[in-house]
């Protein structure tokens, strides 16, 4: 059976057979996407799946990463706090290496699609090569949370983006008064990846071994995220503690580095020293392998997302889909995942979080239900196949200006 026919128990037949009449619209087209890493994050996470997902219907999909050296990816580390509201001073020089790069990019990369799809910041501006690609379409796809960036790195930005025959963003609440047209497109999970397929409790017991965490001793709390201040991984501590007054229980903070996030070393050793030696506390640094990552959901208890800015917080869509009940801020896309008390529990503090982590180890039955409600959720409005739906969308909309494309949620 191949993939594409998989999702058929899923999604229905008549979702693949749409699939696969939009793919022949695409015929002779050829789509490059366009990011910073090929590993980590959870925008390589998407294109490792989408892209082949998109071979398999027809569709010549293409996927490059651009080249960068340390000191870029802290200029564009600094651009991303930045667009998330954080105060950064970025330079004049800081500037001039982004340039740089961008220009030894567009010298360097080939850059060969009909349909140029672009991802973040970081990409942005090759956009100057355009003119010398006569009738090509392209399409800059934000995944950050832009809802109240620094206006200055905005500004910078939006000068690229309004280039662009269409920017996509994840959530309304990113979208901005732009020259270029806008789409709003969520991103998604492969329920048939090793992060969310079902897993024996064999590969489950090898992953506890290896990192010997025992969920039978006390029920496990768990973050899985990148370290990033951003992702808050100090707050989940203080709030677990709060917990812990009154619900023995284990936390475990999961997470990877990222080639384009250079901060995630420093961030790492804060966690290190707030959990203070406390033997519940699981703080692992691990290779990006998804099956280990599954095996992690699936042991807790209770999931937590506590970001202070979020894109989206995939995170967050596949703990609902083993039917985890979710703990998360109401940041950024994850209310678009989490409807508060009938598909997860949204927070805004770290006193919130704790209260809400309390309640669901003390009613089992309730987290049961949310997690119910919440699996059923994702799997009408956040699984791959929505996605490359709306990708194809967007795709003939370039070509066809007068047409109205609207994408929206299942309802309950």
């Amino acid at each position: 059976m191949s993939t594409i026919n998989r999702y058929e128990e899923l999604v229905g037949k008549n979702t693949i057979d749409e699939l696969r009449m939009l793919s022949g619209y695409l015929e002779g087209k050829v789509i490059q996407h366009i990011n910073s890493t090929a590993m980590g994050g959870g925008v390589a996470e998407i294109l490792q799946r989408i892209v082949p997902l998109m071979q398999e219907l027809g569709v010549n999909a293409q996927w490059d990463v651009i080249k960068g050296n340390r000191d870029f990816f802290e200029v564009t580390k600094a651009m991303h706090n930045a667009l998330h509201g954080k105060k950064v001073n970025i330079t004049g020089k800081m500037w001039d290496i982004f340039d740089e790069v961008s220009r030894e990019n567009l010298r360097e990369m080939n850059l060969y699609g009909d349909i140029m799809f672009v991802h973040d910041p970081q990409p942005v501006a090759l956009i100057g090569r355009r003119n010398k690609m006569k009738g090509s379409k392209w399409i800059w796809r934000c995944h950050v949370d832009v809802s109240s960036p620094d206006k200055k790195v905005w500004n910078f930005l939006e000068g690229f983006a309004n280039k662009y025959d269409a920017a996509v963003f994840s959530s309304p609440h990113f979208a901005h008064r732009m020259k270029t047209r806008q789409a709003l497109i969520s991103p998604s999970i492969d329920p048939f990846s090793d992060k969310n397929r079902e897993l024996s409790q064999n590969e489950i017991d090898t992953v506890l071994n290896k990192y010997k965490i025992d969920p039978q001793a006390k029920p496990i709390v768990c973050q899985i995220s990148r370290y990033d201040a951003l992702k808050d991984p100090v707050g989940v501590i203080q709030a677990y503690r709060l917990v812990k007054k009154y619900v023995d229980c284990q936390l475990l903070l999961v997470g990877n580095r990222a080639a384009d996030d250079p901060e995630s070393d420093r961030i790492y050793q804060q966690v290190i020293e707030a959990a203070g030696g406390d033997p519940d506390i699981h703080a692992l640094l691990v290779e990006d392998i998804p099956y280990e990552i599954n095996a992690f959901q699936r042991v807790s208890k209770v999931i937590i997302q506590k970001s202070i800015r979020e894109g989206f917080a995939l995170t967050v869509s596949e703990a609902l889909w083993k039917a985890k009940p979710v703990v998360a801020s109401a940041v950024g896309g994850i209310p678009l995942q989490i409807t508060h008390k009938y598909s997860g529990l949204l927070c805004h503090s770290i006193e919130g979080a704790a209260f809400y982590i309390k309640q669901l180890l003390n009613a089992p039955e309730y987290a049961a239900k949310l997690g119910a409600k919440g699996h059923e959720h994702i799997r009408q409005n956040f699984l791959l196949t929505r996605h490359l739906r709306e990708h194809m969308l967007l795709f003939l909309s370039l070509y066809h200006k007068g047409y109205v494309v609207t994408f929206g949620q299942a309802k309950r």
